[in-house]
């Protein structure tokens, strides 16, 4: 039997200088501003920050609300994709089509982060990315040339985190960055927390239950982390494992609202829960919705669970309280 090889599991080549060769080229997307071509969401591209060739998808619904004849002002959703750190990008076909579902569906207008990728950027890197993109949209509410989509149609008052699997880790430590910042007149309505990518030193029962799971199976989840993580850590790391001591833990009884969703068969299953645990112990109003049956993804890849997502993260959106 021949040695698993993890970095042939995603698709990707270590080089000398400490990079990686990512081998699966997927087409991307292109954005489309024509709203009569019969999408339901138009889309562009703006850079974020030259310097780091970092830059955001925008997507905005075809058919806006209405109050009185007048275009209703509509969430805003700051999006943060998955891929473990290493793999995938907006423009990727997973990744713009979760933006065309929140921007269509919810209604909301999304702004869809391509933050940097680990080992060429690691952590906190995409932390930082996470919050360059945050004040640019903070900017959009303040600046009268800024971008239209977002001054005209969004509700700064109603702006959500929102990330899938390490995408999750960037928004729960998003959230936590931006409890002692300005961030008038801009206002987080919560944080949706799906599948979070954390991990630890210490194997989980569920870690070592699912340790040849197909998609995440344990020398793969060590890898990413390993590419990750700034070099001399290790897996106790707060990045990585938000349970251990440290000032992060003192923020959290004044975090927003949080969204945390997960499924029996995410090898990640045990540390998601204890992270639900560690929040509601520190009083965070936390919705939890675990599914016993299910993987990791499993929301990419069948459209009734997206279904199922997507409705709970409107329900989260729209029953929020007045401000």
């Amino acid at each position: 039997m021949s040695k698993f090889d993890p970095y042939e599991h995603l698709n990707i080549s270590p080089n000398p200088d400490g990079s990686v060769t990512r081998l699966l080229r997927v087409p991307p997307v292109p954005t489309t501003l024509d709203e009569d071509s019969g999408v339901v969401a138009v889309s562009k591209d703006i850079p974020l920050n030259p310097e780091k060739k970092t830059w955001v998808r925008l997507f905005r619904p075809t058919k806006l609300p209405s109050n009185d004849n007048e275009v209703a002002r509509i969430p805003i959703i700051l999006y943060f994709h998955g891929g473990g750190w290493v793999v995938f990008q907006a423009s990727d076909p997973v990744v713009h089509e979760r933006g065309t579902h929140f921007a269509s569906q919810t209604p909301a207008i999304c702004v869809s982060v391509n933050f940097r990728l680990a080992p060429e950027s690691r952590l906190p890197a995409q932390y930082d990315d996470a919050v360059d993109a945050l004040l640019w949209v903070k900017k959009q509410a303040v600046d009268p040339n800024g971008e239209p989509w977002i001054r005209d149609y969004g509700d700064f008052s109603r702006t959500y985190l929102y990330g899938c699997s390490n995408g999750a880790n960037i928004t729960f430590h998003l959230g936590i960055r931006t409890l002692d910042m300005d961030l008038e007149p801009l206002k987080i309505g919560g944080l949706v927390i799906n599948q979070p990518m954390f991990g630890g030193a210490q194997r989980t029962k569920s870690e070592l239950r699912f340790a040849a799971d197909q998609l995440l199976p344990l020398p793969v989840l060590d890898l990413m982390w390993q590419l990750a993580l700034p070099e001399g850590t290790d897996r106790n790391h707060r990045y990585c494992n938000p349970m251990v001591d440290g000032a992060h833990r003192n923020l959290l009884p004044r975090l927003y609202r949080c969204l945390v969703i997960g499924y029996g068969g995410d090898p990640m299953i045990d540390r998601q829960q204890d992270f639900v645990q560690m929040l509601v112990m520190n009083g965070v109003m936390v919705e939890a919705r675990f599914d016993d049956v299910g993987f990791h993804g499993i929301d990419l890849v069948d459209p009734r669970r997206s279904a199922v997502v997507m409705n709970m993260v409107k329900e989260f959106i729209w029953s929020a309280p007045a401000k």
